[in-house]
């Protein structure tokens, strides 16, 4: 063990190393390349130490902190250093003016986008999804007919199907929740059958023994076996939401939405609202990753995946 723990403490290090010799020759080279290999193998040092100082639940959030705010700060000096154009790509300082200037514009854009569009269309395809595999578990035809069916329509480009549900449902929110619906359906429907092929045959024939009806034997034994297989197709959807709302209003909006903004803020090269309304998108993904994740940990605490080492 303490072999092991030497070997990892010195595959920490080596990067360092690599990073300081780096540092040198890019200051002897350009200065400008020297500031920024500097600061990141600095940030780098500070994280190894945390890392391999303390395990607690603080450490665990201070070394993503601080990685993510170390690239922040290497883009920041590059853009400044070499006098990138905003129109190439806008430093994080602008970005964050930007984005405090324009917040009532930048909520209209997210309560339409994802409350209405993503949000709406993840429920509705996540639950009709977990429905047709409670379908497809009790049809023989099903498994063999449908799924082949569902994996045809999930290979469909979203450019391609997005303008036609856009002109079937309109410019308004339904349009982007049936984008998202087309979007998210297989991925939980693979899931879920799966999920639900989970137990093993030997629990199901102990049920079977208990003289337990297919219901009771869902209730009580294939579908809490089937939770980690159904929040990783909910955690899946997440983010495929998303991705098909925004692209959606690429093909028909009405003045307001997330794929909107982007589209006309790119035709008018203001950059820095373009990634504003990024930050936003990801924000909002990651925050609802996070809480599916966290609803995950609470109702699945007894399975491996969820035990911390």
């Amino acid at each position: 063990m303490k072999a092991v723990l030497q070997r990892g403490l010195v595959g920490d290090w080596v990067m360092p190393a690599l990073g300081a010799v780096a540092v040198i020759a890019g200051a002897l080279t350009d200065w400008r390349l020297g500031a920024i290999l500097a600061v990141w193998i600095g940030a780098w040092l500070v994280n190894v130490l945390l890392a391999n100082g303390g395990r607690g639940g603080g450490v665990r959030l201070l070394v993503p902190v601080i990685f993510g705010g170390t690239l922040l700060a290497l883009w920041e000096l590059a853009v400044t250093l070499y006098g990138v154009s905003p129109i190439i790509l806008p430093a994080p300082s602008a970005i964050a003016q930007t984005f405090a200037a324009n917040t009532d514009v930048l909520w209209a854009d997210f309560q339409q986008t994802i409350l209405k569009g993503a949000l709406s269309g993840y429920v509705i395809g996540c639950g009709a999804a977990f429905l047709t595999a409670l379908a497809i578990d009790r049809s023989a035809f099903l498994q063999r007919g449908l799924l082949p069916v569902g994996n045809f329509i999930a290979a469909l480009p979203i450019v391609g199907t997005a303008p036609i549900l856009v002109m079937w449902f309109g410019f308004g929110w339904q349009s982007k929740a049936a984008v998202v619906v087309a979007m998210v359906f297989f991925p939980m429907l693979v899931n879920a059958v799966q999920g639900l092929k989970a137990s093993d045959q030997m629990q199901r024939d102990l049920m079977h023994t208990y003289a337990a009806s297919y219901w009771q034997g869902l209730l009580k034994l294939r579908l809490p076996t089937a939770l980690p297989f159904l929040f990783n197709g909910l955690k899946i959807c997440t983010t495929l939401a998303l991705i098909g709302a925004i692209v959606a209003e690429f093909f028909g909006s009405p003045t307001v939405g997330m794929g909107f903004r982007i589209k006309i803020e790119v035709g008018r090269l203001a950059m820095d609202m373009v990634w504003a309304e990024i930050a936003v998108a990801a924000l909002a993904g990651s925050g609802f990753y996070g809480l599916v994740a966290l609803i995950e940990r609470k109702t699945t605490f007894w399975h491996p995946s969820q035990r911390r080492g």
